[in-house]
C-alpha cells in the first residue's frame, strides 16, 4: 500500500443544500486513493461566487489532487480550480459554461425571477416525508430529508443566484464531464462533450453508484474511460 503521500487525494464537493453523504457510496480503491468530503460553507453578506471559491480552496490541502463536483457543486468546483493545481477536474451532473444552463434557467435570470422563488420552503422538507403517500413519493422525501441538510435560507438564495447567473463562456480546457441521458434538471440536450451515462439521472451519484465506483479510477488516472460502458 501506498504512505499517504503518495496516495491521489480526491476531493468531493457536493449538490446545492446537500450534505457530503450523497458520496457514501462511492468507494475507491484506497491503496491508490485517498477521499476528502467537503461540506458548504454558509456565504459571507454579498460574497461573490469567486471570492467564495477562493475561500474554500483553502479546504484543499494537497497539490495534483482531483476536484471533483456535482450540479452546481460542479460550478463551484470549476471556480476553486482556478486557484488550485489540479490533477483532474471532474464535474456530474453539472454544467461546464453558461450554454449548457437550461433556457429557464437562463430567462430566470434575464428577468430575475429566480428572486421570487419560495426558499423558505427548505425549513419544510423534514415535514415532508409526513404527508407523502405511495411508494415513489415516501422515497423521495426520505432522499430529500437525508441528503438536503443545508437549509440556511440566505445559502439556498445565494447558491440559487450564482448558479442562473453563473457566466462562464468557455469551457475549461481537460474538464471530465458525466452527465446522465435523463437528467432533467440540466437537460442532456443541452449538454456538449460529456460522458454519457445512459439512463443516469440528475441524483445518479447516488442511485447509480456502482457505475462510478467502476468507472472513476479510470476516470482520474486517464481522464477517459478504461472500457466502454
Amino acid at each position: 500500500m501506498l504512505e499517504e503521500k503518495d496516495l491521489i487525494h480526491v476531493y468531493l464537493v457536493p449538490g446545492m443544500a446537500a450534505n457530503p453523504s450523497i458520496f457514501e457510496n462511492i468507494k475507491l480503491p484506497e491503496t491508490q486513493f485517498k477521499m476528502h468530503l467537503l461540506e458548504w460553507m454558509i456565504p459571507e453578506k454579498d460574497e461573490s461566487l469567486r471570492d467564495y471559491a477562493l475561500r474554500w480552496s483553502k479546504d484543499v490541502k494537497h497539490n495534483n489532487a482531483v476536484l471533483i463536483g456535482v450540479s452546481f457543486g460542479g460550478v463551484v468546483a470549476q471556480e476553486m480550480s482556478e486557484f488550485l493545481d489540479l490533477k483532474r477536474l471532474i464535474i456530474i451532473s453539472s454544467v461546464k459554461c453558461r450554454a449548457e444552463l437550461p433556457r429557464r434557467m437562463r430567462y430566470a435570470s434575464a428577468t430575475g425571477l429566480y428572486r421570487l422563488l419560495p426558499t423558505s420552503l427548505m425549513n419544510y422538507v423534514d415535514h415532508f416525508k409526513k404527508i407523502a403517500y405511495g411508494d415513489f413519493l415516501t422515497k423521495r422525501a426520505h432522499l430529500y430529508r437525508k441528503y438536503l441538510s443545508v437549509r440556511d435560507i440566505y445559502y439556498i438564495d445565494w447558491s440559487i443566484k450564482n448558479m442562473v447567473c453563473w457566466d462562464r463562456q468557455v469551457p475549461k480546457d481537460g474538464l471530465v464531464h458525466i452527465h446522465g441521458d435523463c437528467d432533467m434538471v440540466f437537460p442532456y440536450k443541452y449538454i456538449k462533450d460529456c460522458i454519457t451515462v445512459k439512463g443516469g439521472t440528475h441524483i445518479m451519484v447516488v442511485n447509480r453508484f456502482r457505475w462510478f465506483n467502476t468507472h472513476l479510477p479510470g476516470l482520474i488516472l486517464n481522464g477517459r474511460l478504461d472500457k466502454k460502458i
